[in-house]
């Protein structure tokens, strides 16, 4: 009996022994994102343990616009970057120090995720809808993000001039909500979850959804040259993504009707995930839920747009287009 006995502590002995080798065999990574919806498959990845499962070791380092995460990921600071592209990733893409390797959220009709909000007088004063911010002082994080993009395509939709807007950018989401409510500026894009608290204490008024004005491939997955060399980790992280790509796509966005996910027992375990990560609760996250392609795919054809329409701005540099940044053996194309 005794000869059992250590026979078989002896194998738990060896199992947890293998468990530790494979613990310190894991690939550690430090991922650079928001706290915004629009990353949700990380969060899950994270949460859920598929990054665990596909043998990573998972750092998230949080960050408050985009663009400094593209610099991060270019310093080494942050070995991916996954969120919105803007002037600065393209600039650094197009000298070679960033390669998009995946797509993320998407700007979508009936998927709410940034919007245009007016303060309460100039809404009062005829600012009622999208078309008309021609002329006015719109607020956003930074020169050449995401929402100034958002902005240029809504100029070219109808027909006035970018150049006729007075766009300020405020540098981070919270000052840009701010301004909107202390009614230093006449309208601002933001994240619904952003927006939310002025609409529920009325000190803001919506406008419209960028998705479904002018829909368009809003994040991306990066990473630096340095981070590409190593395959084995950069096929890991996007195969663990896309794993939690999927299950999102197939539980949360399969149940939104009106732009508004359903809580029911098969989405609210999910539901939470984001919630932990986004610090809002269930009740808005399901207002807020990106759509992403549940294969990872990226429309290439609109990244080539956007980083034209940045280069007609002046806001990039010229001498590159969409096929020098991404790196074909892993991007899927849309």
């Amino acid at each position: 009996m005794k000869g059992l006995w250590r026979l078989a502590l002896a194998g738990l002995l060896v199992l947890a022994a293998s468990g530790i080798v494979r613990a310190d065999d894991a690939l550690k990574a430090k991922i650079g994102v928001l706290r915004l919806s629009s990353s949700a498959p990380v969060f899950i990845a994270q949460d859920k343990g598929y990054f665990k499962e596909a043998g990573l070791d998972i750092e998230l380092k949080f960050f408050d616009a985009a663009q400094p995460i593209a610099v991060a990921t270019t310093s080494g600071d942050v070995d991916f970057g996954i969120t919105a592209f803007t002037a600065g990733l393209y600039n650094l893409a197009g000298k070679g120090t960033l390669k998009v390797i995946g797509g993320m959220s998407r700007e979508k009709a009936g998927y709410p995720l940034i919007g245009y909000f007016a303060s309460n007088v100039a809404y009062n004063a005829g600012l009622k809808s999208p078309r008309d911010l021609a002329g006015k002082r719109v607020a956003v994080t930074q020169v050449g993000s995401s929402f100034h993009y958002s902005l240029g395509l809504l100029a070219d939709k109808y027909k006035f001039k970018l150049s006729d807007v007075r766009v300020l950018p405020l540098q981070s989401l919270s000052n840009a909500a701010a301004a909107l409510k202390g009614e230093t500026v006449d309208a601002a894009l933001l994240p619904v979850s952003t927006a939310r608290p002025l609409m529920e204490t009325d000190g803001a008024k919506f406008l419209g959804w960028v998705g479904d004005e002018t829909p368009w491939q809003l994040g991306a997955v990066f990473a630096s040259p340095k981070t590409l060399t190593n395959k084995p980790l950069v096929a890991k992280l996007l195969e663990a993504l896309v794993r939690a790509d999927r299950e999102y796509h197939d539980v949360i966005l399969a149940s939104v009707k009106d732009g508004k996910a359903e809580i029911n027992d098969t989405t609210k375990p999910l539901l939470e995930i984001i919630a932990k990560y986004t610090n809002l609760p269930v009740e808005q996250v399901v207002g807020n839920c990106a759509y992403i392609d549940p294969d990872g795919k990226l429309d290439v054809k609109n990244v080539g747009n956007q980083i034209e329409w940045y280069q007609e701005q002046g806001f990039v540099d010229k001498g590159f287009g969409v096929d020098d940044i991404i790196a074909k053996e892993y991007v899927k194309a849309d």
